[in-house]
């Protein structure tokens, strides 16, 4: 009967040590636990090749072989107001047209305006002029940096005396630009070729 408890005893005292240091041992390993940093999906982009919009419209550039051109259809569209979608990349470039008639500067202001509404989202916003007096595109590119942001490039060009243009990038989904870096640099680059390619029909 001594023996019985005896060995009773023993197992009790094994297992209680085990348990400890099994205890100790997930302790240990929560302590020094490294989060991984964070990933996120591959986005395979296209090559950058382009072709010509050419058409009765009176602008033209070139733009992405991997993009489609549709009329824009709100109810609010004019005339010459289109829309640039990558189907791909869940993206769209929105572009309008007005015709000026003594109210550049209106334009201009409500374009800047337009950009302006994501600062209080944005990390940072540059901007870059377009200047190119013999083919008489002048403009403005504005890139808005965030992750929170909705449109991270927007833009607007005229002739100075009878056209303007602007443009607005989104993508159809909430932002996260965190992401979406490679296919946000990837469409603004698409957008500095349309603006070098640009031009005006007489």
């Amino acid at each position: 009967m001594n023996f019985f408890n005896k060995n009773v005893r023993t197992s009790f005292l094994i297992s209680t040590v085990v348990s400890a240091l099994l205890f100790t041992s997930c302790v240990n390993d929560e302590e020094y636990y490294n989060p991984k940093p964070r990933g996120y999906f591959r986005i395979d982009l296209p090559s950058p090749e382009y072709q010509v919009f050419d058409t009765a419209f009176p602008f033209g550039f070139e733009y992405s072989k991997s993009a489609f051109i549709a009329p824009h259809e709100s109810k609010d569209a004019e005339p010459y107001w289109i829309d640039i979608t990558y189907p791909d990349l869940a993206a769209t470039i929105y572009i309008s047209h007005k015709v000026i008639a003594n109210n550049l500067y209106e334009y201009t202001e409500d374009a800047r305006s337009f950009a302006n509404k994501h600062i209080p989202k944005a990390d940072d916003l540059l901007e870059l002029i377009v200047d190119d007096p013999k083919s008489r595109v002048f403009g403005k590119i504005y890139h808005i940096d965030g992750s929170g942001v909705a449109s991270t490039c927007q833009f607007w060009v005229t002739d100075s005396i009878q056209n303007f243009v602007r443009g607005s990038v989104y993508f159809n989904m909430m932002p996260n630009n965190d992401s979406l870096a490679p296919v946000i640099d990837y469409l603004r680059n698409d957008v500095l070729h349309m603006m070098n390619t640009f031009e005006w029909k007489k």
